[in-house]
């Protein structure tokens, strides 16, 4: 059984910081992307940030130049600095991980629980 379990969510005024974690556990072949996504009141959840295996980065063009996403693979863990935190940032941020149980195994993605971050002052 996989489990991602995020961690680092709160409350920060605008303009400050937090750095949230996602550590995948479980049954894990391989992991191929690992990535956040976010879902804020009355909106469609979506991509904050992704990452492949080999280190290469996505953004939401909202979240360039503040936000910082980093694995490490040894751990199987996701990273998502966030800095110059803004009240439209308000949302519940879920990770993801694209992995194989087993090397028989297809590719799933599977979810986190969901972590709040709110902006406010």
């Amino acid at each position: 059984q996989v489990q991602l379990v995020e961690s680092g969510g709160g409350l920060v005024q605008p303009g400050g910081s937090l750095r949230l974690s996602c550590a995948a556990s479980g049954s894990i072949f391989s992991i191929n992307a690992m990535g956040w996504y976010r879902q804020a009141p009355g909106k469609q959840r979506e991509l904050v940030a992704a990452i492949t295996s080999g280190g290469s980065t996505n953004y939401a063009d909202s979240v360039k130049g503040r936000f910082t996403i980093s694995r490490d693979n040894a751990k199987n863990t996701v990273y998502l600095q966030m800095n110059s935190l803004k009240p439209e940032d308000t949302a519940v941020y879920y990770c993801n991980a694209d992995l194989q149980e087993n090397s028989g195994s297809y590719r799933r993605r599977y979810w986190g629980q969901g972590t709040q971050v709110t902006a406010s002052s």
